[in-house]
């Protein structure tokens, strides 16, 4: 019977390479034991088949952004006030919460929930679309053009929305010491108890909506981001992420 050993080791054996190298391949998802990828340099093997992709390449792995759909109750770097602490956004970037209809073609590495950095804060009473990434790219992006930046949010307050209070909603207000661009506000739907509103707004800062609807008084039911600049949400369903495809941009 084989005596178990790290798979980096058998690998180093198989292709007469030197360990680190076994590790950059098996780091890379190139890996395969009994045909399902490992990307696990410590992963024990025995007998079983030991097999490296044809393209297997030990070029450094490009970072990758993931898009969550957050729910309600977790947070995204953002304390919604007193109570019980909201459990991290972060704990839902699992492979078990990788949306099945991906269509990035990026193949999930245990990498790839390492070093991520949050660049769309988020409380815990929002929901929707959050942005973590490796990319330090990205995240000057989104933080150095935050001004220039649209986020779409649907907003739901309770009861009717008057045309005075549209209004209100789109002027330029001071909150925390500057004056914000307009937010541009339109009905999406309404119903005898609430009503649905579309904020398109850029350089959102956190609290902003919520200012901006106490100031026309109106009640919040519920918010939730639904794009980033040019990158949208689509069919994410609450809890499930995805990776920003190759041909997206912010």
């Amino acid at each position: 019977m084989t005596e178990p050993v790290r798979l980096a080791k058998r690998l180093a054996e198989q292709l007469a390479c030197s360990r680190r190298e076994a590790e950059q391949y098996i780091e890379g998802g190139w890996v395969r034991v009994d045909g399902q990828v490992v990307d696990e340099p410590m992963f024990r093997v025995g007998a079983q088949k030991i097999t490296v992709d044809s393209d297997a390449s030990l070029l450094v792995a490009p970072t990758v952004t993931l898009l969550l759909h957050k729910p309600v109750g977790f947070t995204a770097g953002l304390d919604a006030g007193p109570g019980p602490k909201a459990q991290p956004a972060l704990t839902l970037l699992t492979r078990e919460n990788h949306a099945v209809d991906d269509r990035s073609g990026i193949r999930t590495l245990k990498k790839h929930f390492a070093q991520l950095r949050l660049a769309t804060p988020m409380d815990s009473r929002a929901s929707g679309l959050v942005v973590y990434t490796q990319d330090g790219r990205v995240v000057r992006k989104l933080e150095e053009d935050a001004d220039l930046i649209e986020h779409e949010v649907m907003v739901e307050v309770v009861g009717d929305v008057t045309p005075g209070m549209l209004r209100k909603l789109a002027d330029p207000v001071q909150y925390v010491e500057k004056i914000l661009t307009a937010a541009k506000v339109s009905i999406s739907s309404n119903t005898d108890t609430e009503t649905r509103l579309r904020f398109a707004l850029k350089g959102e800062r956190p609290g902003q909506i919520d200012y901006l609807c106490e100031s026309a008084g109106l009640q919040i039911r519920s918010v939730k981001r639904i794009r980033v600049g040019r990158v949208a949400m689509t069919a994410l369903a609450p809890g499930q992420w995805r990776y920003l495809a190759e041909h997206e941009r912010f």
